[in-house]
């Protein structure tokens, strides 16, 4: 049986056909994603910044493909004031109307691969847990740029995605440290405290290895500050961690004698730079110390901390604590 369309059947299926064709013509051109889109990757979206920045800022990272269907897409969902500032993070591509929903909800897509860089680890300790998340991480290239920067790479959660190239890992990092060592209240302490930055840090670094509790580290932090004064050698163990990898129980006679610039047994003073990254208790434990008699502290199996005025104290502790 065979049928037959009226014109206006006709003009009605030809307005079908070029309703799609222009509605593949803005999906292909205009609509999706682009190539070169970022996926695996954060891209950061600034305060302050007006819709039609963010959107050609956007175009020029291969977010989307035009700036133009972005902002009236955002105008469309009635929040075009509303643009959440960030760090956003794409798994995968992503079409405009898409984007424009999550610059608007601040949906920085939380799924994504956190890597916590704990308080006293090192920029050789922080290389390697980079490249256990990210196999493809190049650690060496990390180790060689972060030269110059130990104590400065605050200890944090971070987001970096699943594939993250050195610089922005310390741009993040050290962005970070700028703003929790701007905190007003941090600011005031080191104001008052009244040593240069890099010599706060460098006894901050200390106290991460040798104490564990905010009173016990400014104790120690009193200590420390106090032998300095008197022109007594530090002696902390922490600082072999950073000379040979040892620790406390692995330090053996011989090592107290390498010379290094680090081995607080031989030179007394601070070691030349920060021993490792410390997080912002040690740091303010650093500024806030409390004065006392002691001038001796060790730490026993148990973690207890012990403290003695005199050197003849001191042994004392030695051969009841640590033998």
């Amino acid at each position: 049986m065979a049928y037959s369309f009226s014109k206006n059947q006709k003009r009605a299926a030809l307005a079908a056909c070029i309703a799609c064709a222009v509605l593949l013509y803005f999906y292909l051109f205009q609509f999706r994603a682009p190539g070169g889109f970022p996926a695996n990757e954060g891209i950061s979206v600034a305060n302050g910044k007006s819709l039609t920045e963010i959107s050609q800022e956007l175009q020029a990272k291969h977010v989307i493909r035009s700036p133009f269907w972005l902002v009236n897409f955002i105008i469309f969902l009635r929040h075009e004031r509303r643009i959440v500032a960030g760090e956003y993070y794409f798994s995968k591509p992503e079409n405009v109307f898409q984007v424009a929903k999550r610059l608007t909800a601040g949906d920085f897509e939380v799924g994504q691969l956190k890597t916590t860089i704990p308080e006293g680890d090192t920029i050789f300790d922080i290389s390697d847990i980079l490249l256990k998340n990210y196999p493809d991480f190049d650690s060496s290239k990390f180790v060689l740029l972060a030269k110059g920067k130990e104590g400065y790479l605050f200890p944090d959660t971070y987001k970096f995605g699943t594939h993250v190239m050195p610089e922005k890992v310390l741009e993040t990092m050290t962005a970070n440290f700028a703003k929790k060592i701007g905190d007003a209240n941090v600011q005031n302490a080191l104001k008052q405290f009244g040593k240069p930055l890099d010599q706060v840090l460098t006894m901050a670094s200390i106290l991460e290895g040798e104490a564990r509790q905010m009173h016990t580290r400014q104790v120690v932090a009193g200590i420390l500050w106090e032998r300095i004064r008197l022109g007594i050698p530090l002696q902390v163990d922490s600082a072999f961690r950073y000379i040979n990898g040892k620790t406390t129980s692995q330090l053996t006679k011989d090592d107290l004698k390498i010379d290094s610039p680090y081995n607080t047994y031989i030179h007394a003073g601070l070691p030349p730079t920060p021993i490792s990254n410390p997080g912002i208790d040690s740091i303010m434990a650093a500024v806030t110390p409390i004065k006392t008699d002691y001038l001796y502290f060790l730490t026993d199996k148990n973690g207890n901390m012990h403290y003695a005025k005199t050197l003849e104290e001191h042994a004392a502790n030695v051969n009841k604590y640590l033998q």
